[in-house]
């Protein structure tokens, strides 16, 4: 029988590099399902399509593929109709994209299967913002993974200036309180943590610490 792990939280709270860093541990495949979603983003964006154009979006879903693979290294590759486009959907733009696609009932549901299917094949640690109430409501481990909107902010500016982006911090931490509105209050499938979850605040805590503490609380729910 296969594990599951999931583990929730809002943007920027570290969770794919938690999460990669803890499934490399314990030998499990690492799912950000995030990434499909900027991925549709992505697309969108691309054909000049609006965030928030349901129907044209909806539309375009008949014509793209998107999928989750995985190199020798077992580090995820998210392909759009063949293109690894890993690299594409990091951008400011494109997780606000990403944030109001998500709030789709029918992209969701678009990418649902895909999801669960590959936890049924592997032992998986999965992120999201459903994860553990929505996508995986059986799974072994749920984590909801969290810090203030500040640290949270800082994180993710260092991280763009690293890949030489030009962004501001005041930009960054908009962008994060605007993302943590709109995935908390959308109808469908809001950002929370489920009923059994444990809430982990990495605020005060430095990588390493927290990679170390989530791994301690799979290790002793497994």
């Amino acid at each position: 029988m296969n594990i599951a792990i999931a583990i929730d939280g809002p943007a920027g709270a570290g969770k794919s590099t938690i999460a990669k860093l803890a499934a490399k541990e314990l030998s499990f495949i690492y799912v950000d399902t995030g990434a499909l979603y900027r991925a549709i983003g992505l697309c969108a964006y691309r054909n000049g399509i609006g965030s928030k154009d349901a129907p044209a979006i909806l539309e375009m879903l008949k014509d793209i593929k998107v999928e989750l693979a995985f190199n020798d290294k077992k580090e995820q590759i998210v392909l759009l109709n063949g293109e690894d486009v890993s690299s594409l959907i990091r951008t400011p733009e494109i997780s606000m994209y990403a944030s109001d696609v998500s709030a789709i009932p029918q992209v969701r549901a678009f990418l649902l299967d895909l999801q669960r299917n590959m936890a049924k094949t592997n032992n998986i640690i999965m992120d999201g913002r459903d994860i553990g109430t929505v996508v995986l409501p059986d799974a072994n481990v749920k984590i909801f993974l969290t810090a203030s909107a500040e640290v949270r902010a800082k994180r993710r500016y260092d991280e763009l200036i690293e890949k030489g982006m030009d962004v501001k911090y005041e930009d960054v931490l908009s962008d994060v309180i605007t993302r943590d509105y709109n995935d908390s209050h959308r109808e469908t499938a809001p950002l929370k943590p489920a009923d059994d979850s444990v809430i982990v605040d990495t605020s005060d805590l430095d990588l390493n610490q927290s990679v170390e503490k989530l791994i301690s609380i799979m290790k002793e729910r497994m």
